[in-house]
């Protein structure tokens, strides 16, 4: 089955937003992991891991001005190639992030997110 959208669009955008609002300057977080961080919600599992990545770059295609959209980047940890891309990388080395060859060591800069101990966690595998 392909899923074009998130059964709920917005309540996943919204989701996915709150999510990245989390990711601190410096740090970088790709869509697969921010999908991974969030629970499915009305698809099964396999699906979502297909899928949600896409999703969240849709998410991020459309957030509001107050996401940090600049700190997801992609799973090789590059820079998808798209409209904008030269401003996501400024902003990124704006925030002390350094780039090898257009890419971003992911072990460096990757955000795992945090939990009440501000301690990095692992994304919950569902």
């Amino acid at each position: 089955m392909r899923f074009t959208s998130p059964p709920n669009p917005q309540e996943f955008n919204e989701r996915v937003w709150a999510l990245v609002r989390q990711v601190p300057r410096g740090k970088v977080a790709t869509y697969g992991q921010i999908a991974l961080m969030l629970p499915p919600q009305g698809v099964d599992f396999e699906s979502y891991r297909a899928f949600g990545p896409r999703w969240v770059g849709g998410a991020m295609a459309a957030c509001p001005d107050d996401v940090p959209w600049q700190r997801v980047i992609n799973s090789q940890g590059k820079i998808s190639e798209r409209p904008g891309a030269e401003k996501q990388r400024m902003l990124l080395e704006e925030e002390g992030i350094v780039f090898v060859k257009d890419k971003v060591d992911l072990k460096k800069y990757g955000w795992h997110g945090l939990d009440e101990a501000d301690e990095p966690r692992q994304p919950t595998l569902f």
